[in-house]
């Protein structure tokens, strides 16, 4: 009897001793991961949902900011040359202009299709679907209710390596005109090399159409009254497919040598701009998918502001990119860092299928059908050239 209650008493000393030890190394390592993800009020919409801002550090000081509408990204920083960390991605300065519209889709998740489709129509194992028309005869970017206006639920992921969140967001069978439930996926993730890594998945219960990208604008020079067209540019790529008057592919895969679109050596963006060319006259400049050269992750484009020092890489395992070159920005807003969002003022690399898809058989196909899933990564990664 003796012996049975000391091999108790020993066995309730261990015990405690491991319960504290358990609390001890909880107490120690939640506040760590959890100190680099910082949650805080940002605004209401006016349909009364609480928006909230999360940003992420990673141990160098790199600070990412993410608000559950739209899953928009509202801040980014990066470092110069001389180590000052600046944010590189255009926004508004009021809350409300992301909840009203956000015409320029400054920082968001853009599905079920980012790009457009053709006359806001498509047909899919011999359904028709019209889909939302929102610019000008096309569906653009999902419509004009498309993911970027969603409310989206966010969570930070506690055992990740680097800080990271978690993004879900289910649309309704028949959302803008999509057959199938979609629920999707993504995770955003702030690497100590300085990198933002995104990616997506996604599965339906109908057969559908998916494209999913990230419409963040950039301007490494971290002033955002000044243009873009003295940022360097290379774009691993050999061809890219020209556009109607309504900016649809025509379905041709043209060779960028020789063009104003060869961007396989850098080059500023502005050299070529203003060229006598048909392309950059129907975009007002560059507003065309490139098709990208190999396939898995790789790396699609760099960037390089001579200035700054800053430098951009693009790796993605999509075949597509969508080189945008703020063609439309209009200078209606004001910028984080003064002045006005004029007219080139920020580029787009957004990483895709390529446009009308879902309406051209010699493209990549963008179905998904139940039982798949639906899987896209994509990485920013920010170094410095001095």
């Amino acid at each position: 009897m003796r012996k049975t209650s000391i091999n108790l008493i020993i066995l309730f000393a261990v015990l405690c001793i491991f319960g504290c030890n358990k609390k001890e190394n909880q107490s120690k390592t939640q506040p760590e991961t959890m100190e680099n993800i910082q949650v805080s009020d940002y605004g209401v919409t006016s349909k009364g949902d609480s928006i909230k801002k999360y940003t992420l550090t990673n141990k160098n000081g790199m600070k990412l900011e993410v608000i559950n509408f739209g899953g928009i990204i509202t801040s980014l920083t990066a470092p110069d040359k001389n180590g000052k960390y600046e944010d590189v991605v255009l926004g508004f300065t009021k809350p409300e202009d992301y909840f009203n519209g956000n015409p320029y889709y400054f920082g968001a998740l853009i599905g079920r299709y980012g790009n457009r489709i053709a006359n806001a129509k498509f047909t899919l194992e011999g359904k028709t679907y019209d889909i939302d028309k929102n610019d000008g005869p096309n569906s653009l970017h999902g419509g004009k209710e498309g993911f970027h206006t969603k409310f989206w639920n966010i969570e930070p992921v506690k055992d990740a390596k680097f800080p990271t969140l978690k993004l879900t967001y289910t649309s309704a069978d028949g959302e803008e005109g999509y057959p199938g439930k979609l629920t999707t996926t993504v995770l955003y993730t702030l690497t100590d090399d300085n990198a933002l890594e995104i990616s997506y998945e996604a599965e339906t219960d109908k057969p559908t159409v998916v494209n999913l990208t990230q419409h963040s604008y950039f301007n490494l020079s971290g002033n955002f009254s000044k243009t873009i067209l003295d940022h360097e540019l290379q774009i691993n790529a050999d061809k890219f497919t020209p556009v109607n008057e309504t900016l649809i592919p025509t379905g041709e895969q043209k060779a960028v040598k020789g063009s104003a679109f060869d961007f396989t050596a850098s080059k500023t963006i502005g050299k070529d701009i203003n060229a006598d060319d048909d392309q950059l006259k129907k975009g007002k400049g560059y507003d065309h998918n490139w098709i990208l050269n190999g396939s898995g992750l790789r790396s699609i484009a760099k960037v390089y502001h001579p200035e700054s020092g800053r430098v951009m890489e693009v790796l993605t395992d999509e075949p597509g990119v969508q080189f945008y070159s703020g063609n439309f920005l209009d200078g209606k807003f004001n910028t984080k860092t003064g002045g006005k969002n004029e007219f080139r003022t920020g580029f787009c690399l957004e990483t895709q299928h390529f446009p009308d898809s879902p309406n051209q058989v010699s493209f990549p196909s963008p179905e998904l059908k139940p039982g798949q899933k639906y899987h896209s990564k994509t990485i920013y990664k920010f170094s410095v050239k001095k």
